[in-house]
């Protein structure tokens, strides 16, 4: 069974009914979910993963206005809850917080991801919260929020990106993934530089699968997770296992050629060719250019926001 499923069922065995019996009054006001850090707010966890971190709870969210009235004594109530849950315990509780269940402000929460008590208040805020961060604000699931109030900043996260943070992420990423791969990568080469040869491989790698979550307008998560996430993704979802092969494929960057599969050189281009499509897709680019250094300026020129226009091409 996923966390999710057994963190619902516990709370749908026990948590429901505690809330109803012992805070009636309170009850429209208490979200209920999870969701944060972790493989199985993701929905990946499975044997392996379930070595630490892992246990039958659930989060409950209040509005930070009730921190004095309400915390402790939900907390307490919390707590109270039977200790193991098909065989699966809790972890122990807090009453000072920190955990990744139990009882948390709905500010507390938001702000260990975006440094806030909700969403960024500008641009440049957006622009600089890491994207790893976001996924975790938004990942999991909410059981019930009668209030709406935890919802409403989840929704407003889970929309994505404002439009001219993306593009200048895009931007970014674009100028990145053509300085690692398609031009320094092969010049490491050539100078016999393996190790940096693969150095400028995994920049290529990391970029060009952010870019990929960016031209879906979703956050991408910890690196561990990037790859299993983008194969869930609608557009380009394919790139991910030709991404994922330039990191398996050999030892040195140039053993991937092998059993009629592309060289290393040629799937950076192949995987170029791609990106250069779909930003032609979403209108991000008329340029044809192979090399995607370029489209990076041409997507620059599309942003509305003057500060971030006139950033570095690769700042964000």
């Amino acid at each position: 069974m996923k966390g999710l499923e057994l963190s619902e069922r516990f709370y749908e065995e026990y948590g429901r009914d505690m809330i109803a019996a012992q805070f009636p009054e309170y009850e429209d006001m208490i979200a209920v979910g999870v969701a944060g850090e972790g493989s199985d707010c993701f929905g990946y966890d499975d044997e392996i993963s379930r070595d630490h971190d892992f246990e039958a709870g659930f989060c409950l969210w209040i509005p930070d206005r009730l921190e004095h009235e309400l915390e402790f004594k939900l907390s307490r109530a919390y707590n109270r809850l039977p200790e193991e849950f098909l065989g699966v315990k809790r972890a122990e509780a807090s009453f000072l917080g920190g955990n990744r269940r139990g009882v948390q402000l709905i500010g507390n929460f938001y702000s260990r991801f975006t440094g806030r008590n909700g969403v960024p208040e500008s641009l440049t805020e957006w622009l600089y919260t890491p994207e790893y961060s976001l996924a975790c604000a938004v990942n999991g699931k909410v059981f019930r929020d009668g209030l709406g109030e935890f919802s409403a900043v989840r929704n407003e996260l889970a929309a994505g990106y404002p439009e001219d943070v993306r593009k200048k992420k895009i931007a970014a990423r674009a100028a990145l993934i053509a300085q690692s791969g398609q031009y320094n990568y092969g010049r490491c080469l050539g100078h016999g530089e393996y190790g940096a040869a693969a150095l400028a491989l995994h920049e290529f790698v990391q970029n060009s699968l952010s870019m990929v979550f960016l031209l879906n307008n979703r956050y991408m998560p910890y690196y561990k997770w990037a790859f299993r996430a983008a194969k869930e993704l609608p557009k380009l979802s394919d790139t991910a296992a030709e991404l994922e092969k330039l990191l398996t494929a050999g030892d040195r960057p140039e053993d991937a050629s092998r059993n009629g599969e592309p060289g290393v050189q040629e799937r950076i281009e192949l995987i170029c060719a791609r990106i250069v499509d779909e930003l032609r897709a979403q209108d991000l680019t008329d340029g044809s250019w192979d090399y995607l250094e370029p489209h990076a300026f041409e997507v620059m020129e599309r942003i509305r926001d003057g500060e971030l226009r006139n950033l570095h091409v690769m700042e964000g």
